[in-house]
């Protein structure tokens, strides 16, 4: 091989990668092991065709419409979103010697808790809640859609994944106590996930960082200059790419640099992990759950980077002018269907109304509105609103 095709070698200690056996790949009903296909890659495959992860297309990722505009066929949706932080995070699990297929299903699965209208609706979910001493977490919601509202298996209820894949859906992004949530002892909570888990976290925000801002320019809300102005990481690499291509088209060199600004994320996060890794002396799977911090990050300086891009995407995009409409209309409809059908239950289906005795009124609501897609809760929403609805039928089950 010559010298200019090798490639850096950034793999871990194979002790560090989880295995396709052993205590992760635990199942809380105990099946039989495929002859061909891994605990992990079975796990990915049910997320995929789980009706959860299908409504991700009816998701908001950042917006669907510009004021006054129909929806758009061309900016993210929460599925989208979620191919796009698969492919990165497989990419960075490739390259550190890490379980793929642990990592694909995680990915998978890292936002299939969100209720519609993006974060607008979880936090519109969530005011409904604490109204009442409850909260909405969707790491958690997606916990109990993987355990329990998906129904496709005869022998069991849920999707009967893996200790791992559970373990990373709740933990990948957030680390909770043991004395606030007893529910979730049987996931290590006094320890750090596996690094399967931890890169996908950032892989998210990689993923979203680049994408938001190239459906902020396109979308008009966000100027190239004003980015230019006021992004470092995007002006350094867009004036590369002007250089370059002097001739390219601005779209085309627009592109071009979120592809670059994309390349060296990953590429630091794939050097940085490594060099953590290292520097604790981590080998084992144990040692990385037992270490002082979470091991996989950004260099300080690409970390800087990115957290003052994301800071301008804030101000500039997520809470923008143009945006405090929809975020405006998403509180309206969810607080106003919650509401509505506190008011009369009678609207929850049939399998809905059977959750109450266990699960409490309240948070029957949330579980149900938190499995629609944009599309339905808007025409619940005006449905309700009319009085036209059909009797004893509900509307029909999102779950």
């Amino acid at each position: 091989m010559k010298l200019s095709e090798t490639r850096p070698n950034y793999a871990l200690p194979a002790g560090i990668a989880v295995g396709a056996d052993g205590e992760l790949t635990l199942r809380a009903h105990p099946e039989p092991l495929h002859p061909y296909r891994t605990p992990f890659a079975r796990d990915a495959a049910r997320i995929l065709n789980a009706r959860a992860f299908r409504r991700l297309a009816g998701k908001t990722q950042v917006f669907r419409r510009l004021a006054g505009d129909s929806p758009s066929d061309h900016f993210r949706s929460r599925l989208t979103h979620t191919l796009e932080v698969t492919q990165i995070a497989r990419t960075v699990a490739r390259a550190l010697g890490l379980n793929e297929e642990l990592t694909e299903a995680l990915a998978l699965s890292h936002d299939i808790g969100h209720p519609p209208f993006g974060h607008a609706g979880e936090k519109a979910l969530d005011v409904c809640l604490r109204g009442y001493g409850l909260s909405f977490d969707h790491n958690l919601h997606a916990l109990r859609i993987v355990t329990w509202f998906e129904e496709r298996y005869a022998g069991f209820r849920g999707l009967n994944l893996t200790l791992g894949v559970r373990e990373g859906i709740v933990k990948h992004s957030h680390d909770y106590s043991a004395a606030t949530h007893p529910e979730l002892a049987e996931y290590f909570l006094d320890q750090f996930p596996p690094l399967e888990a931890q890169l996908i976290d950032l892989a998210d925000e990689i993923a979203y960082l680049t994408a938001d801002f190239d459906d902020g320019l396109d979308s008009c809300i966000l100027s190239l200059g004003q980015v230019r102005e006021n992004v470092a990481l995007f002006r350094g690499f867009h004036d590369a790419v002007l250089r370059d291509y002097a001739a390219a088209p601005p779209k085309l060199a627009i592109y071009e640099t979120l592809k670059r600004i994309l390349d060296r994320l990953v590429t630091d996060l794939m050097e940085e992990s490594r060099r953590q890794v290292s520097a604790v002396g981590a080998t084992t799977l144990d040692e990385i759950r037992r270490a002082p911090q979470r091991l996989v990050a950004l260099s300080p300086e690409m970390e800087a980077a990115r957290h003052a891009a994301k800071k301008f995407l804030y101000a500039n995009l997520y809470e923008s002018p143009g945006m405090e409409q929809e975020h405006a209309d998403a509180a309206e409809i969810i607080q106003g269907l919650f509401s509505a059908i506190l008011a009369d239950p009678g609207l929850l289906p049939a399998d809905h109304q059977a959750e109450i005795p266990a699960e409490g009124l309240i948070r029957t609501v949330a579980d149900y509105i938190a499995g629609m897609t944009d599309s339905y809760v808007e025409q619940a929403w005006k449905k309700q609103g009319t009085g036209n609805r059909d009797q004893g039928s509900g509307i029909r089950n999102r779950e």
